[in-house]
């Protein structure tokens, strides 16, 4: 099987390399070759035992996508993305990127002809959804984004229910909850504080808090990112149906009840290293931010988290990240 990550420098595309390196297969079939592009070079996972190819490209650039399909790689995960701040402040880039980039690659498979169908999973995000919101946000609330990066990504999810019906190609969409703890440096994902908060006081830094703690907010550790874009490449469509974009599962907490999980697995004094310093700015766009879901199709078809609490998401942060160890 070959396999194509578009966005694989990103952390959820390296922790899917390493994945998909360690186990050799997907599914019930081995991976035979892979093809890695981002706009940085991403790194080729060690110790694999297929061949890993690097492309360092803008997928977004005219007639990039049909050169990236050329190899018909049977599985697409289309990971690549600019993040939600970036897509507020820079309104051309984040369409050229989240959607003239999708639409092209979507339209390459589309040409490549009838007897290509890969199956190809895209990262969307709960962005897709707006206030007013209910206490829980089931599967049938409707989309309303109020964001660019959110329109960008509901938008990405309509063409691909279309394609998908039209026989184009085989593809889900799943929305993933904040990734929390991320790790590595900071990027420009109106959600960052949400891992900084965690990321740095546990490497012995400060951190800065710009919002209240009674913010509410949808979390899944990289862990279980990773164990949903397996699923999604794997799962029977038959069973998924005509609706492919999904809600993944995820934890409901505050701002309050991360720093209060921060305190039970850490202590006091890793989480004092944290600053209150209002931003008007990321407090506008978090404002409109869904809270709390009930992710039932998705639970239904078998898509699973790695935490209940939490204590949880710290603890897999520490152990996947820091070697088991924190800066006390």
């Amino acid at each position: 099987m070959h396999i194509l990550v578009l966005g694989a420098a990103g952390m959820v595309g390296r922790k899917l390399i390493e994945r998909l390196a360690r186990d050799g297969h997907l599914g019930s079939r081995e991976i035979t070759r892979m093809t890695l592009q981002d706009v940085v070079a991403p790194a080729a996972p060690a110790k694999a035992a297929f061949p890993a190819d690097a492309v360092t490209c803008d997928f977004a650039v005219p007639g990039v996508a049909e050169k990236l399909i050329a190899g018909r790689p049977e599985v697409i995960f289309h990971l690549a993305a600019i993040v939600s701040g970036e897509a507020e402040l820079d309104f051309d880039k984040g369409y050229r990127i989240n959607l003239d980039g999708t639409r092209m690659l979507f339209d390459a498979v589309r040409l490549a002809g009838d007897a290509y169908k890969p199956r190809l999973v895209f990262t969307s995000s709960i962005a897709v959804f707006g206030a007013p919101y209910p206490a829980a946000i089931g599967d049938e609330f409707f989309s309303t984004p109020l964001s660019s990066y959110g329109t960008q990504k509901a938008i990405g999810e309509l063409l691909l229910a279309d394609y998908s019906r039209r026989g184009f190609m085989d593809a889900i969409g799943i929305r993933l909850p904040t990734i929390c703890v991320r790790p590595g440096l900071p990027n420009k994902a109106a959600s960052g504080f949400f891992s900084g908060i965690l990321r740095e006081p546990l490497a012995g830094e400060a951190a800065i808090l710009p919002v209240e703690e009674d913010v509410r907010h949808w979390h899944a550790s990289p862990r279980s990112a990773v164990g949903f874009l397996v699923h999604a490449a794997t799962i029977d469509t038959q069973a998924v149906g005509p609706r492919r974009n999904l809600t993944m599962p995820g934890l409901s907490a505050t701002v309050g009840e991360q720093i209060a999980a921060l305190k039970r697995v850490a202590g006091e004094k890793v989480a004092s290293r944290i600053r209150r310093e209002p931003d008007p700015f990321i407090k506008g766009i978090v404002a409109g931010w869904p809270r709390n879901f009930e992710a039932r199709r998705a639970l239904e078809l078998g898509f699973t988290t790695a935490e209940k609490t939490f204590d949880d998401i710290i603890r897999i942060h520490i152990d996947d990240e820091l070697g088991g160890k924190f800066v006390a």
